[in-house]
């Protein structure tokens, strides 16, 4: 069968709008892109001009990972534009929870190594959850910085959870004040500005942020400690709305993440910065 004037090709649907012809047959087989007309006998396919469309919002959607089932309701109504935005809102939550999730885990294992593992697993806690006896403020304090992350972490937060989360992040600052080297200091302010960010609280969020960094240009601490200062900076300068700050220090933080020594810690900075509100990607 030729090819018709209204009628699409796979090889050429795939060119138009991005795709390879084989991801085309695999949307087929799975029943999220299926054809127009398929060819008895050769299996040709061929796909109308009003799938090309689909097509694209298929290739945009996955191109950022959004799972299958939600880019499979977005084509149920492909010019429902607020759906289309309450799922890449949805996802992009998400994203930013594994993330949370991923940096909570490497603030854990710095614990881990600093402390040891066997003094972290010394029953020593009070009914709360938090340790009163060996490790003392110390204890408290990680323990209070890691519940934090499992707040940033949690999906359908609670306004409780949020105040609880905020509470926390000051918490867990106080006692490295008095028990932290001046890094576990810096760690705590930039928390503490990642919380008030999260809220939507610009101000307190810039206050925190240029605290971390102080603590980092004072104490000569740099490697990941000192690139996320100028995140925290970049991000609260994003809440508050000024693009042009937040740019400068994002392109602080791209310059400090070139003295990074790890190349994991570098990567995860990279993708922390993809997530600052309202900042396409530059670099």
């Amino acid at each position: 069968m030729a090819d018709g004037p209204e009628l699409i090709t796979v090889g050429r649907l795939a060119r138009r709008v991005g795709l390879t012809a084989k991801a085309l047959r695999h949307y087929d087989r799975i029943g999220l892109l299926v054809p127009a007309l398929v060819e008895p006998g050769s299996g040709y396919r061929y796909y109308g001009p009003q799938q090309v469309a689909h097509a694209r919002l298929i290739r945009l959607l996955r191109s950022v990972d959004v799972p299958l089932e939600q880019v499979r309701a977005c084509l149920a109504a492909p010019d429902d534009q607020a759906e289309i935005q309450r799922v890449l809102a949805r996802h992009r939550r998400r994203l930013q929870a594994r993330l949370d999730r991923t940096r909570g885990d490497l603030h854990r294992i710095d614990h881990l190594l600093e402390d040891g593992v066997m003094m972290l697993m010394a029953d020593h806690t009070d009914p709360h959850g938090f340790a009163e006896a060996a490790g003392g403020q110390r204890q408290l304090a990680i323990d209070l910085f890691n519940g934090v992350w499992r707040l940033l972490e949690k999906e359908g937060r609670t306004a409780d959870d949020d105040d609880q989360m905020l509470h926390m992040a000051h918490a867990s600052r106080y006692h490295w004040g008095q028990v932290g080297a001046p890094v576990n200091r810096s760690r705590g302010e930039w928390q503490c500005s990642r919380v008030y960010a999260v809220l939507g609280r610009a101000e307190p969020a810039l206050h925190h942020a240029r605290r971390s960094l102080e603590i980092c240009r004072a104490h000569g601490i740099g490697d990941w400690d000192l690139a996320f200062g100028y995140e925290a900076l970049a991000r609260a300068s994003a809440v508050a709305g000024d693009r042009e700050q937040a740019r400068a220090w994002t392109e602080q933080a791209l310059a400090a993440a070139e003295d990074i020594t790890q190349d994991e810690d570098r990567e995860l900075l990279l993708t922390d910065l993809e997530t600052i509100p309202a900042q396409p990607r530059f670099w």
